[in-house]
């Protein structure tokens, strides 16, 4: 018998879908609480290596996803330079084994879209619009009481809330997020046909530009610059400072800028990282996801340490007996290590190029080759 009969999974994003369909899958009875009134149907686009997609098949979702978003097996680095010169395309790693993608892009609310369906569909409860006020816990389970004021009692209750997240701040779990200095512009929009991976730009006005195909329609595109303030800016003040900045990076990008319009979805935000160090749970209450660890996206892994956070979570509390200290310690010696690092990788190639760290003087190649190494073996 599983660990637990039931769960409260509070969040659902990736990591909270994830876990939800894992559990109710092997007989839990599972409620998922997301405070948003439906699946999203707005937002920009995700990049999901394969150790992110070997969860994703084994989760059952792997013929959707495959169907909906657009794989690639390389990577391109170009120049900024007037041609946009390709500089170097290398063969992705295979993280997920040789019978996966090495890389899939995909939009994020249709990958959100999937999942909830998938929970749905093997029996979890998805309660939208609906957010937690209280939480509390004793020996024997957690009493949740939420802002509609309706309550509940569960076996366990799974905070997969994100970055922000109420579920560590109810239970007093101490964290600090910091800034790392850049913000980054994210468009969705039409994919070129000449646009089949991701290619990087290092270097010129932006820290970083890049795009990442997400159908065979579409793929999103970003800028990494110095973070600033943009909140005064409109819809038509944001789109002509990305065309102004993407109007210096060339190759690819001249046929993608035609397909920037004022009504192109587009969305600015900082990069943050946060490590919650020591235990992730308090009695039988546990963050994961964002809510954990939280890192920039330059190594693109945030998503797949959320899903191998569901994973393995998932994996113990349907596998184990007893719902105790020893599993929370099993828990934490197979994700807080390979979270760290990642949480560390990322911010390291943030702070090189912030730093303006000559090529010469940094491990990049290094640092990659140790932390897709890492990733392909299984959480």
């Amino acid at each position: 018998m599983p660990a637990v009969s039931s769960a409260l999974v509070i969040g659902g994003g990736v990591a909270g879908a994830a876990t939800a369909v894992l559990l109710a899958r092997a007989g839990v009875t599972v409620d998922l609480a997301e405070q948003r009134p439906g699946p999203p149907d707005v937002g920009s686009g995700i990049t999901l290596q394969g150790n992110a997609l070997r969860v994703l098949r084994d989760l059952g979702v792997w013929t959707e996803v495959a169907a909906t978003g657009f794989p690639f097996d390389s990577l391109g680095i170009r120049a900024p330079d007037p041609a946009g010169t390709l500089l170097v395309e290398m063969p992705d790693v295979r993280t997920g084994g040789p019978d996966l993608p090495g890389t899939m892009g995909m939009s994020r609310p249709e990958l959100a879209r999937i999942l909830l369906a998938r929970a749905a569909e093997v029996g979890a409860r998805i309660r939208f619009d609906t957010t937690v006020q209280a939480i509390d816990a004793d020996a024997d389970g957690v009493d949740v009481v939420f802002a509609d004021s309706s309550t509940g009692r569960y076996d366990v209750v799974v905070g997969a809330d994100g970055i922000r997240s109420t579920t560590r701040a109810l239970v007093g779990i101490p964290f600090e997020t910091r800034p790392t200095g850049m913000g980054i512009w994210r468009v969705h929009a039409r994919r070129p046909p000449e646009i089949v991976r991701t290619d990087l730009v290092y270097g010129g006005r932006c820290y970083i530009a890049g795009y990442c195909p997400t159908s065979e329609d579409t793929l999103y595109a970003y800028l990494v610059e110095d973070h600033q303030d943009r909140s005064g800016l409109d819809q038509a003040g944001q789109i002509a400072v990305f065309r102004d900045l993407a109007s210096s990076y060339h190759g690819p990008w001249d046929a993608l800028r035609d397909e920037i319009t004022e009504d192109t979805p587009i969305n600015y935000t900082r990069f943050e990282s946060h490590f919650v160090e020591g235990a992730w749970n308090r009695g039988r209450v546990v963050v994961i996801g964002d809510a954990a660890h939280a890192c920039p996206p330059t190594i693109a892994q945030g998503a797949a340490q959320a899903l191998e956070d569901a994973a393995v979570l998932g994996e113990l509390l349907t596998a184990s007996e007893q719902l105790d200290e020893a599993l929370w310690e099993r828990f934490r010696t197979r994700r807080s290590d390979r979270a760290r690092t990642i949480v560390e990788a990322s911010v390291q190639l943030a702070q090189w190029m912030l730093d303006r760290v000559p090529p010469d003087e940094t491990d990049v190649p290094g640092l990659m080759a140790r932390t897709f190494a890492l990733v392909s073996v299984p959480a």
